[in-house]
């Protein structure tokens, strides 16, 4: 129940940033979000996709993040709702049937309501044109 409180605590608080400000973030953490990501996105999402309904989202979240052109804040956030989704343990086992990633989608869609403004069409056509190839 404690980390259920302090996830809604992080996504409230997230909501509540002004990401056109600069602001605090730890460069360490985002380091170590972007190496995660970096290294074990494709394999997870590979492995999930015919499971979650939310893979355009989530594939223009990771266009997002390593675009150049993101403002580093913007990356942040990116790079931990990611690494959130890669991570094994979570609220919510993925393996659950029907409700397995329920907290992944949870925060991705909190986090792309936050940085809405930064995901480019280019990002969105990127990641249906991905799925595309995938569907043959």
């Amino acid at each position: 129940m404690g980390t259920i409180l302090v996830r809604i605590d992080a996504i409230a608080y997230m909501q509540a940033m002004d990401m056109e400000k600069p602001g605090i973030y730890l460069p360490a953490a985002v380091a170590r979000n972007r190496s995660t990501v970096k290294a074990r996105f494709w394999p997870k999402f590979r492995r999930s996709l015919a499971r979650i309904p939310f893979a355009a989202d989530l594939l223009a979240a990771y266009y997002c993040a390593f675009d150049p052109q993101t403002p580093a804040r913007v990356k942040a956030v990116l790079f931990a709702a990611l690494a959130y989704f890669i991570m094994p343990a979570d609220a919510i086992p993925d393996f659950i049937a029907g409700l397995g990633f329920t907290d992944d989608l949870t925060v991705l869609i909190s986090t792309i309501a936050l940085v809405r403004n930064h995901m480019t069409q280019q990002h969105l056509d990127k990641a249906a044109e991905y799925l595309d190839r995938l569907k043959g």
